[in-house]
């Protein structure tokens, strides 16, 4: 027989010693977040079609709601068509590439960092609608968050001189994934990848009098920076009033 509570408490320990030693425990949970609702979404699309409507509805980001509905900045990040294969491509890419960036930032930093591209992603959509006058799309996934993390990558792996073909050829699949699937957003890979890029630039290089603090001191103080100047620039993009087709 298992104890549940020796069960519990060895599992409890696991994750202490993951947390500690740099291990993957952020992006484990945003797996698993990722996939519980991925799976709540199944169900409610063949169970509860209404419910489902709502969710997407309520959890997608949409350009003309982006004030209306400010949470959906951060919850489109966690919802996925219900297509296995967006769920699992975008899983597996963060499995492949999240433990790496995630021991090298530390947890919360990371985090921080997965988080702001998402909202670079969202930020690209809605430039997008402004230029075009599109208001009516709606993008949901991770991939503009993942598209953050490839910037990532690519910054570091050139600063410390890696070979990085692999990757771009890579980038450039994804990149060009658009002009087989139409529904691909792309306006959020690029929005997503840009921030990456700044983000990740700011924090190797950035100002001279922050360039030798503390990660964290550096994270705090250019993710606030590169927040603000998105909330101001989709505000100055937002019409005052959305024009309806």
């Amino acid at each position: 027989m298992t104890n549940k509570g020796g069960t519990i408490g060895q599992w409890y320990q696991r994750l202490r010693y993951q947390w500690r030693s740099g291990g993957p425990v952020i992006t484990g949970a945003i797996v698993v977040i990722c996939v519980v609702m991925w799976l709540i979404e199944i169900f409610c699309k063949y169970a509860a079609p209404m419910k489902f409507a709502f969710l997407v509805y309520n959890g997608a980001f949409m350009p003309a709601l982006a004030f209306g509905k400010p949470w959906t900045w951060l919850t489109s990040m966690f919802l996925h068509d219900p297509n296995v294969f967006h769920v699992l491509f975008n899983m597996l890419t963060l499995i492949a590439i999240g433990p790496y960036l995630e021991k090298l930032l530390d947890h919360w930093n990371f985090l921080a960092f997965y988080l702001i591209c998402g909202l670079g992603g969202a930020e690209g959509l809605l430039v997008y609608s402004a230029v075009t006058h599109d208001w009516g799309i709606s993008a949901y996934g991770a991939s503009d968050a993942l598209f953050g993390l490839f910037a990532a990558l690519l910054m570091v792996f050139r600063t410390t001189k890696t070979d990085i073909r692999g990757m771009l050829m890579c980038l450039a699949v994804n990149f060009a994934m658009p002009l087989f699937m139409p529904e691909v957003a792309w306006q959020s890979h690029l929005g997503g990848f840009i921030v990456g890029l700044v983000l990740t630039w700011l924090l190797l290089k950035g100002t001279r009098a922050l360039r030798y603090r503390p990660l964290w001191q550096r994270m705090l103080v250019y993710d606030a920076i590169v927040v603000v100047v998105l909330i101001v620039l989709a505000a100055l993009l937002m019409p005052a009033q959305i024009p309806y087709s």
